[in-house]
């Protein structure tokens, strides 16, 4: 009889470690159990492409598994029109690292993250990649590296930062679904609420799912990547993204270069401008540098906190005083941003203390999230909205830069072009739809 009550007891042991692995999680609540989908698992998720700094050649792959996984590999081919690429694959070890996160209620969950950078592609190539080891792989995944013609198209968005899941998804997904095939994509910042809240990374990987692992990504951090006192880049973040690292040292992944033949598109850490002397200092220094040497026709700069903001009482001081100078003085085409939860688009030109709307960097502030801040009508607007969730199409070919915001619905609420002369001078070609500006009640 005792033996038989051991027996009982040590299936009940295995059945409770086979249904929740130990090291996944140390604590359990109705929260927790809600969002149980998000923990890791032996079998790969969270699988991110990510822009190298030079992306028709090289790009990075990263994905997440609990910790009985010790390493990873990834098996990659050239695409072909069926399944015999499986005969000619090629097998990459991993380089892995573990990330134990606990924030505000959530448990503390343990995790491998593993990363590849993926390099020796061919623009113009088609390639397949799957992700993981022994019985555990992820389903084969397609990309594509664009061609060397000097076009590149791209979306950006806004903050997606509450909600994600739920309300970021749709807005994302109906990108994917009503443009053409995008070479990459652009996050402004604040991607999530809580920096090191796993299950908020969770609903933003689940909001993009499959798109992640095959469409190319860039994102800035915004402030709600950081923790305070003294703000500190959320280990998240180095951890499931693989960007590049040709930015100032100690910015690596937040601030760096993306080089296309005819379009640099840079990333700024705002938050680090806003908060950190010595890190503001090595940004304009670096930013300065890479602008003085670019050979390339076009050039975009994101960061979080914008500029021009959609209220004249939320500009932001230090990126005016630090930051538009030097996009001035360079002439930097166009500056995509976030924070600000609301669309507005224009220019905004200082010269010997007088403004300029007419001339000069084209400013952009975008929300794909549900949260929303008041809009208020200042002299730099030529377009603006309040309450509305957009996504941005960006396309650069040869002398134009297109650009056109469409609302969740897929109306095209926004639109403009940029033609440069052969002098490198811009002219700016306003396409604004004839509909009314969506704006709050008085």
């Amino acid at each position: 009889m005792i033996m038989s009550k051991l027996s009982m007891l040590k299936r009940l042991f295995l059945a409770v470690v086979f249904a929740f692995p130990i090291g996944a999680y140390s604590q359990s609540s109705d929260t927790n159990q809600s969002n149980a989908h998000f923990l890791p698992s032996s079998k790969p998720d969270r699988i991110i492409l990510n822009l190298s700094e030079n992306p028709l050649e090289a790009v990075g792959v990263n994905w997440r598994t609990d910790t009985s996984q010790h390493t990873s590999k990834l098996e990659f081919a050239i695409a072909t029109a069926g399944p015999e690429y499986r005969e000619y694959t090629q097998l990459l070890q991993a380089k892995t690292e573990m990330l134990v996160s606990q924030q505000d209620d959530e448990p503390t969950i343990h995790a491998n993250y593993h990363q590849v950078k993926l390099s020796g592609l061919k623009p113009g190539g088609q390639y397949v990649y799957r992700v993981g080891e022994g019985e555990n792989w992820s389903e084969w995944f397609q990309f594509a590296i664009p061609e060397d013609d000097k076009e590149v198209n791209f979306l950006y968005f806004g903050d997606a930062q509450n909600e994600v899941v739920a309300m970021f998804s749709r807005v994302f997904r109906e990108a994917i679904i009503n443009l053409p095939k995008m070479d990459f994509t652009v996050y402004a910042g604040d991607l999530i609420n809580h920096e090191s809240a796993d299950f908020e990374w969770g609903g933003w990987f689940d909001a993009g799912q499959w798109i992640h692992a095959t469409i190319p990504s860039m994102m800035t951090p915004g402030n709600h990547e950081f923790s305070k006192n003294p703000p500190t880049l959320t280990p998240h973040w180095n951890a499931q993204f693989n960007l590049p690292t040709n930015g100032p040292s100690g910015l690596e992944e937040t601030t760096y270069e993306v080089n296309y033949p005819e379009l640099k598109i840079i990333s700024l850490d705002g938050e680090q401008i806003d908060e950190s002397p010595i890190y503001r200092k090595a940004q304009r220094d670096w930013l300065r540098d890479i602008l003085t040497t670019n050979p390339r026709k076009w050039t975009v700069v994101t960061f979080h906190y914008p500029v021009y903001a959609t209220a004249p009482d939320r500009y932001h001081d230090k990126m005016i005083d630090y930051i538009r100078p030097i996009l001035q003085e360079f002439k930097v085409d166009l500056a995509i941003q976030g924070h600000d939860h609301a669309y507005a688009r224009g220019r905004g030109f200082e010269e010997n203390g007088q403004m300029d709307y007419e001339k000069g960097t084209v400013y952009v502030v975008s929300i794909a999230g549900p949260k929303m801040y008041d809009v208020k009508p200042d002299k730099w607007m030529d377009r603006k909205a309040y309450g509305t969730q957009t996504y941005q199409w960006i396309k650069v070919k040869e002398n134009v830069l297109s650009f056109k915001t469409y609302t969740a619905l897929g109306e095209l609420y926004d639109s403009f072009e940029i033609h440069k002369d052969s002098k490198g001078e811009n002219k700016l070609i306003n396409q604004i739809p004839n509909t009314p500006e969506r704006l709050q009640d008085k």
